[in-house]
């Protein structure tokens, strides 16, 4: 991996964020030359900020909804490898602003998709979207690449749509090129250190813990498949270097989950975390919203599995031990930018 991307221009949406700030960070410690392109970090603390990556790698703030500026910063950049990120990335608020989540979701990844229909230095589009994209009906196996798509929050409908989107636009143009290789990339639930978003278990139990406060969860068995966020970040790379090899040999969809053995509860999730941590409580309290939130939802991962080779490194047990001990680290005084690098030499052990 570091010889594939090293010295490659890289450009990625949403490097702001959660997985996009781990994503960017990696490439830049294996010597990609990376542009980011994101609105600034949605949180006062954040992931990119404690790294500094404003200073490591070429750090535009831009709205993907803006197809001019993102339009013109791809064409300047000229990059072979494009990773797509950027999303309105939760369902409860897509509930609170439904029109913001489509609009980013769906306009914002069609004008992603026009900046790289129109610049030929692209060699390999990996465009993310989310394992909420598939119609789901909670039944108790995986979800396949085949099955169907929709979603009945506004957030699973943009995933939906812009897969559909993506369909389009690699039929209609990107088969034309015979050097482009592009796929989108459905992933379960991350999890990680350095996130700090609203509404996700692992940030609500660090901000609980801060606060002297005990967590509140509305749906405790909830289950989710839970992996760490270089989990699918390993996949994407994966993805990515297989599409540049043999463009037209990778295309479609393609799913990054865990084993079904590692699907657990938010309860466990977090009374797992408190654990690591030797501090926190955990308070039940019934839901008085009325908005909809899928508690089961599974991934099928076998054809990552047998074509692209890739398969989970961390059980669930390692990856809610190592994000604690990110926490950790950071909430005692310690290098975000340390803790972030070691995690990520110990998964990629082909890197030391």
């Amino acid at each position: 991996m570091k010889n594939t991307f090293r010295n490659k221009k890289v450009f990625i949406t949403g490097h702001t964020g959660f997985k996009g700030s781990w994503l960017a960070f990696l490439l830049n410690e294996i010597g990609a030359d990376v542009m980011g392109f994101a609105l600034p970090p949605a949180t006062s603390i954040n992931h990119f900020d404690l790294l500094g990556l404003d200073k490591k790698i070429r750090h535009v703030v831009g709205d993907i909804r803006d197809a001019g500026l993102l339009n013109s910063t791809l064409s300047k950049f000229q990059p072979e490898y494009v990773f797509h990120l950027a999303a309105q990335a939760l369902v409860r608020p897509s509930y609170d602003d439904p029109v913001a989540t489509f609009s980013t979701n769906i306009i914002g990844s069609v004008n992603l998709l026009d900046a790289v229909k129109c610049c030929n230095s692209v060699r390999a589009l990996v465009y993310v979207t989310s394992d909420k994209c598939y119609e789901n009906v909670e039944w108790a196996w995986g979800y396949r690449e085949n099955d169907q798509l929709g979603g009945r929050d506004p957030y699973s409908a943009s995933k939906a749509a812009a897969e559909i989107v993506f369909s389009s636009y690699a039929r209609s143009f990107f088969e034309q090129r015979p050097l482009l290789g592009s796929a989108t990339a459905r992933a379960g639930n991350v999890i990680g250190g350095g996130d700090w978003a609203i509404d996700r278990i692992i940030p609500d139990c660090i901000r609980a813990i801060e606060a002297g406060k005990s967590i509140q969860l509305r749906n405790p068995n909830a289950t989710r498949p839970w992996q760490h966020v270089l989990e699918p970040i390993a996949g994407y790379l994966l993805l990515a270097e297989r599409l540049y090899e043999d463009p037209k040999n990778w295309d479609g969809s393609w799913n990054f989950g865990p084993s079904v053995n590692e699907v657990g509860t938010v309860k466990n999730v977090a009374e797992t975390i408190f654990g690591h941590l030797g501090k926190g409580s955990i308070e039940i309290v019934e839901s008085k919203e009325q908005a909809h939130e899928a508690r089961l939802l599974q991934l099928n991962c076998d054809k990552a599995r047998q074509f692209l080779g890739w398969q989970p490194r961390w059980s669930t047990e390692k990856t809610l031990k190592a994000t604690a001990l990110w926490y950790k680290t950071v909430m005692s005084g310690g290098s975000a930018e340390q803790i972030t690098r070691t995690q990520i030499y110990e998964f990629f052990s082909e890197l030391t």
